[in-house]
């Protein structure tokens, strides 16, 4: 294939439509209006380390495969812990940054990567990738969250990392093309997902939302289209609140709720608490063709239980009332697991430029993925489901 790779300091210079036409549009946080809507809200800042550097593979004159890119200074947002190799190059007196991630800033979500046209197209902007990942301009190129089949791509240049995670899905048996046959399997509210549960599981979760009921606090569910200005205004305040109560600084402005709300309006939801017809806690979600993704959460209260309604039994409920199959929250959190979230692996990939240090890093990587592959196998064993199978 004769093409060519060129860089993009924004994606305002790439037509929306040929960026879009390279994925299937399923997942939120790769579509041109998301990724560009970072940018023109001041949500990406060269001083918190983001400068787009995005992938363009052209071929003819025409956009083949893309990849959302970014320069790295530090570390900052991006949940695939890379300080120890960080500091590693600093003993050793050399540069790990600037490096080239690719991946969605602020956001721990598996989704593709590689957008191409087809796998050709994929192929070839993976070894140009390698090619321009190279000293002064990189020390290294990181591939984020990327889903298990598109990995599959990525050869033995590249290091392996998988970490876990704790995602709800909604049990369904499927036949070789992915159509259902078997739509008993499903559950079809949250009784029936109650209902797999085991007594203890099953009786706690009803306590835990028994007692926020009983506290006075009701919910509303809305879309982009449904929320007003004022909403808008109010979830970014509890974001907000939030990031001041952990001491970090909020990277996503008003401006950019604004932009999610008018140009994807059905795949912003935002869930709010009410108490006594006062608005005190809300909670923001994107929402994906299958999957919903829970992003952040802000309260005014802090009552006993409130955060699991909000954040992850009202997520449930809406799975179950869209008909979506999957709900990722987020990542970490162990307590997840005990509210129906069982663990996942999820994925990432890293080319590092100096032979040298690559293959002192490769047993680390290794050593690292046997530790995350026991991790999700003991947390298996304490599945909250009566049969834990039925459930991954």
């Amino acid at each position: 294939m004769t093409a060519t790779l060129t860089l993009a300091d924004s994606l305002a210079r790439v037509p929306a439509d040929a960026w879009d036409a390279l994925h299937d549009g399923t997942n939120p946080f790769v579509s041109h209006a998301f990724l560009d809507g970072l940018e023109r809200t001041g949500c990406l800042r060269p001083e918190w380390g983001w400068m787009p550097r995005h992938v363009l593979l052209h071929e003819n004159g025409q956009l083949i495969a893309a990849a959302p890119g970014y320069r790295k200074d530090n570390s900052h947002g991006e949940f695939v812990f890379d300080h120890a190799w960080a500091m590693a190059y600093a003993r050793a007196g050399f540069d790990y940054y600037p490096k080239w991630l690719i991946g969605v800033p602020y956001s721990p979500v598996t989704g593709p990567r590689l957008l191409a046209r087809d796998a050709r197209a994929r192929d070839t902007l993976l070894d140009l990738l390698i090619r321009e990942s190279l000293p002064p301009d990189w020390s290294s190129a990181h591939v984020n969250f990327l889903p298990a089949v598109e990995a599959s791509a990525f050869d033995d240049r590249w290091l392996a990392r998988e970490d876990v995670q704790f995602h709800w899905q909604n049990p369904s048996i499927q036949d070789a093309s992915g159509a259902d046959v078997a739509a008993s399997a499903r559950w079809h509210d949250f009784a029936g997902f109650l209902d797999a549960m085991t007594h203890k599981r099953r009786k706690s979760i009803r306590q835990e939302r028994d007692k926020v009921r009983r506290a006075g606090y009701t919910f509303r569910t809305l879309h982009g289209e449904e929320a007003s200005d004022a909403d808008l205004a109010a979830m970014h305040d509890f974001y907000c609140m939030t990031f001041s109560e952990k001491g970090n600084s909020p990277a996503l402005t008003l401006a950019f709720f604004r932009h999610l709300a008018r140009t994807m309006p059905r795949s912003l939801i935002l869930i709010f608490a009410d108490h006594h017809a006062r608005c005190v806690a809300g909670a923001f979600f994107l929402r994906g063709a299958d999957t919903l993704y829970g992003r952040y959460w802000g309260s005014e209260h802090h009552a006993p239980g409130l955060h699991f309604e909000t954040c992850y039994y009202q997520g449930i409920e809406y799975c179950l009332r869209e008909g979506l199959r999957r709900f990722e929250p987020g990542a970490q959190g162990e307590h997840k697991l005990a509210r129906g979230f069982l663990p996942v692996t999820t994925h990432s990939r890293h080319f590092i430029a100096d032979p040298q240090v690559a293959r002192a890093l490769a047993p680390w990587c290794a050593h690292e993925r046997q530790g995350a592959h026991h991790y999700r196998e003991l947390l298996l064993q304490h599945s909250p489901f009566r049969d834990p199978t039925a459930t991954t």
